[in-house]
C-alpha cells in the first residue's frame, strides 16, 4: 500500500483507455514565472480536474504537491490552492497524517447526486433560457454543432470537454449564484462516473444529441423546452448510472 510519502504517481487502471494528455498551462504557467496568483490556480484546478475525471489519476492514488507541481510545470501554492478546491467538490480527500488521495467512485452516492442535479438543472436551463445574453446564445448554438458533430464520431474527450463547457456556460446564463455554486459540486463527480462506466454501458451518440437538444432549446430561448430537454439528459444519466450494477 502507497503511503503519503510515496513520491511517485500511481500506474493508470488496469483496462485499456484513450490516452489524454494534460492541457497545456497557457501564459506564465507554461514559462515559469510568477504571473497571477488566482489564474494559476485556475489552470492547476482545470488541469487536476480533467486529470482525475479522465483517471489518468485514479480512485485511490496517493497525491503529491511537489510531484504535481513538477509534472504540471506551476508552483506549489497554486497546486496547494487546487487540491483545496477539489476537495470541495468531492473529487480528493485531503486526511491528516495520510496525504491526499483521490476520492472513490460510488454508484450510491453517485444516484443521489442524480436526485438533486435533476431539479437543479431543470431550473438552471430554464433560468439560462430566459437571461441568457446575445453572445452566451451563441456560444450555446456552437457547444449544440459541438455535440451534434460528437453523435457522428462517437470522440469521448470532445464529448468530455464540450460537457465541461456547457455546464459552465449553463452556470453562468442562468445569473443564479446559489444554484449556480450547488452545481459546480456535482459536476466533477458526475463527469468522472460516466468516464469511468461509459465504454462498458452508455450510448455516447445519444447523450451527446441529448446534450445538443439542451444546448439548442437555451439558443432558441424557450424555458420549457430547455426544462424537458433537461429532464430528458438526467433521466437517461440515472438509466445509464443504475445500469452499472
Amino acid at each position: 500500500m502507497r503511503t503519503a510519502k510515496d513520491k511517485s504517481l500511481p500506474s493508470a487502471p488496469s483496462r485499456r483507455r484513450k490516452k489524454v494528455a494534460a492541457p497545456r498551462p497557457r501564459g506564465d504557467a507554461a514559462t515559469g514565472g510568477q504571473g497571477n496568483a488566482a489564474s494559476l490556480t485556475d489552470i492547476a484546478y482545470g488541469q487536476l480536474e480533467e486529470l482525475i475525471v479522465t483517471l489518468q489519476l485514479p480512485p485511490g492514488a496517493v497525491l503529491s504537491e511537489q510531484v504535481l507541481a513538477t509534472r504540471l510545470k506551476i508552483g506549489r501554492t497554486p497546486i496547494r490552492e487546487a487540491l483545496q478546491r477539489l476537495a470541495r467538490d468531492g473529487l480528493v480527500n485531503i486526511l491528516p497524517r495520510r496525504g491526499i488521495l483521490v476520492s472513490d467512485i460510488n454508484l450510491r452516492g453517485q444516484l443521489r447526486l442524480l436526485e438533486v442535479r435533476r431539479e437543479l438543472e431543470r431550473l438552471m436551463a430554464r433560468a439560462a433560457a430566459e437571461r441568457a445574453t446575445e453572445d452566451e446564445v451563441r456560444q450555446f448554438a456552437e457547444i449544440a454543432e459541438g455535440m451534434r458533430k460528437t453523435a457522428r464520431t462517437a470522440d469521448d474527450l470532445t464529448f468530455m470537454r464540450l460537457d465541461h463547457q456547457l455546464n459552465a456556460l449553463i452556470s453562468s446564463a442562468a445569473h443564479n449564484e446559489f444554484a449556480s455554486r450547488s452545481m459546480g459540486l456535482m459536476h466533477g463527480l458526475s463527469r468522472r462516473f460516466w468516464y469511468h462506466h461509459y465504454k462498458e454501458v452508455a450510448d455516447l451518440p445519444l447523450a451527446a444529441r441529448l446534450h445538443a437538444e439542451v444546448a439548442e432549446a437555451i439558443a432558441a430561448r424557450d424555458p420549457q423546452k430547455a426544462a424537458d430537454a433537461s429532464d430528458r439528459l438526467v433521466g437517461y444519466i440515472e438509466s445509464f448510472a443504475r445500469s452499472t450494477l
